[in-house]
């Protein structure tokens, strides 16, 4: 492998010298940035890599101008938000490839604030992975990052609410500067049912959340108009009503101080995180309420001039689900455990490595076992958690292992791209999209 300075200028604006060369030995330089034990150095080598991604015409962007044509004139597809939380630079490689395959431009990448912590990637290594992914598969134009579930924990907020607050802005600066440019704030967490209004229980939620949308307006990079994304339902709680959407846009628009604050909004109709395990390790069915998403997405649009509603806990839907989100106006869908469950029960993983991988999250994360679980419960709900502390093993699986994993990947996306009617969108996006590649400096 050339050595990296031999075909990467890094003295201030990043240039490739040997433009075949680097992209021969992404693989290895990738894996050195994403592996360096020195902070300071890891950071030079993600950026620089990013950098020449960008060069060469990927371009992280934020979908609010798409969104925005969106919410003006549906188009009846529904944008997947996709979460990877191990085998990251696979899984985005089988996805890229799927998008070339049928020309899909309208697709999201995103990792929510829990992911971060429990799968070891900060902003800056997951968007450096996710481009280098583009620049090997051959992938050009915009790609659209998100920051998922910025969200408040109600339990830290209870305990200080300027720390937790500072937290939150702390995210997002590193993920803006990581070129994040979508983002979803999460304060539905600080619903207070016990209001005597509608208003005033989603208060904490709008108010909070506009703050956090100024914050981010006052951030943004030149030529970059961050989308951001609101929520009114916790996942997984009851389901969202009309009066809640309104009261919590109406409170939203009172209190933003700016110009274009949200591009959509998140509600719950019936999903969890991940689906709901019975004791014998498989998923209930779960019955989402379309009615509700299609009135509340027509609202958003028509009343609220937003893009439309956004489904959460999704990808553990059966197939047949799916063709319901464009026919009910849903503008994005969000998806990621669906993707873990193809990798860890794969018939391609090797039975040795999944068990060391069990033996840890049973050894590691024991306390958190409940006395009504069954180990069979504590394991799906829970290995999650075993992507992060052994994500240099994951990495370390042989190429034809990972290469067999990520052909169910693809076919799991080739029915999802279908299903969303987002086959064909890269003219479409690239219509309302006019990437601005932000200059990184990079001292190596």
């Amino acid at each position: 492998m050339k050595h990296f300075s031999d075909v990467v200028e890094t003295k201030g604006t990043v240039t490739l010298k040997d433009r075949a060369a680097f992209i021969e030995n992404l693989d290895g330089y990738l894996y050195e940035a994403v592996f360096e034990s020195n902070a300071e150095r890891k950071i030079a080598l993600l950026t620089a890599i990013k950098e020449a991604a960008k060069a060469e015409g990927v371009i992280p962007c934020s979908i609010h101008d798409f969104y925005m044509e969106m919410g003006r004139n549906y188009a009846g597809i529904t944008v997947p938000a996709i979460n990877i939380r191990g085998l990251t630079y696979d899984v985005a490689r089988a996805i890229f490839r799927k998008a070339l395959e049928h020309k899909v431009g309208a697709f999201i990448f995103e990792i929510a604030r829990s992911e971060i912590g429990y799968t070891k990637q900060r902003p800056l290594e997951y968007s450096t992975v996710i481009l280098a992914a583009a620049l090997k598969e051959g992938y050009k134009g915009p790609v659209f990052i998100q920051g998922d579930h910025f969200q408040f924990s109600l339990k830290n907020y209870q305990k200080g609410k300027e720390g937790e607050t500072e937290y939150i802005r702390g995210l997002i600066k590193e993920a803006i500067d990581a070129e994040f440019y979508n983002i979803d704030i999460d304060a539905s967490t600080l619903v207070d049912l016990s209001r005597p209004t509608v208003k005033e229980q989603q208060r904490p939620n709008f108010e909070h959340t506009a703050m956090l949308a100024e914050f981010i307006r006052s951030n943004e990079p030149g030529g970059i108009h961050v989308s951001i994304g609101g929520e009114i339902g916790e996942i997984g709680g009851k389901n969202s009503t009309p009066e809640e959407l309104s009261a919590y846009l109406e409170g939203f628009n009172e209190s933003f101080k700016g110009a274009d604050g949200l591009s959509k909004l998140s509600v719950q109709t019936g999903t969890s995180h991940g689906g709901v395990v019975l004791p014998d390790g498989t998923l209930a069915k779960v019955k989402i309420d379309f009615e509700t998403l299609k009135v509340l997405s027509d609202m958003a649009r028509k009343k609220y001039s937003l893009s439309g509603c956004v489904q959460h806990g999704a990808s553990t839907l059966p197939e047949e689900a799916f063709d319901m989100f464009p026919k009910t106006g849903t503008v994005e869908v969000h998806l990621a455990t669906g993707f873990q469950n193809i990798i860890y029960d794969s018939e391609h993983l090797p039975q040795d490595f999944k068990k060391e991988v069990y033996h840890f999250i049973k050894t590691e994360y024991a306390a958190e076992k409940k006395e009504s679980e069954t180990e069979d419960q504590f394991i799906y709900k829970t290995r999650k958690k075993g992507f992060g502390p052994l994500k240099q093993k994951w990495w370390n699986l042989p190429a034809g292992i990972r290469a067999d994993i990520m052909k169910e990947i693809e076919a799991k996306f080739e029915l999802l791209f279908d299903k969303l009617k987002v086959k064909n969108t890269l003219d479409l996006v690239n219509r309302s999209i006019k990437p601005v590649a932000v200059k990184k400096e990079v001292l190596l």
